[in-house]
């Protein structure tokens, strides 16, 4: 059987993400006060590591350690100097045209994890988040995309109206959970 603490830290790998403590009680089967135990064990783990355990009392996440922050600095300058990869602009578009949207929904559409995509696209400032439904967060485009594109709204992007058609057809024929 797998202890908890690695569950806790595949969930916050594959989410990319802050999770709440009620989520990761929901994921786990497991009290919220035996995962907040866990997750002090995990913290002091990661102390010494190039990633830590950040947790505020209700979310928890990865971050990188404090002592690399110059380093992580530099990364950020040299990844953001490059333009935008094909995957960035595919996700940059889907939010433009469908946005306010889940990560699940671009998950599904894009048919991958878009989690990377999405945090770069924030710290570029070019997407931003939002409280969504069902405890999950929702991305749209800032008002400084929007301003970068020359536009005051986004039905005013190319081809808007026949954009959006598509995508609803397209969110029609993917099955819902409920569908099963």
């Amino acid at each position: 059987m797998f202890s908890l603490e690695l569950k806790i830290e595949a969930i916050l790998f594959f989410k990319n993400e802050s999770v709440s403590i009620s989520e990761l009680a929901k994921l786990t089967g497991e009290k919220s006060e035996v995962l907040k135990a866990s997750l002090f064990k995990l913290r002091e783990f990661y102390k010494d590591r190039g990633i830590v355990v950040i947790f505020d009392g209700e979310f928890v996440s990865f971050g990188t350690h404090p002592d690399v922050s110059e380093l992580i600095e530099n990364l950020a300058k040299e990844e953001f100097s490059r333009e935008l990869s094909r995957a960035s602009l595919e996700t940059l578009a889907i939010i433009l045209y469908k946005g306010p949207i889940s990560r699940r929904e671009i998950d599904h559409i894009r048919g991958v994890n878009s989690g990377l995509i999405l945090r770069s696209l924030m710290i570029r400032g070019l997407i931003e988040r939002t409280e969504g439904t069902e405890r999950s967060y929702s991305y749209k485009a800032t008002l400084k995309l929007l301003e970068h594109l020359g536009i005051t709204r986004r039905e005013d992007l190319p081809e808007y109206q026949m954009a959006f058609k598509k995508i609803k057809e397209f969110m029609e024929t993917i099955p819902t959970e409920q569908d099963g």
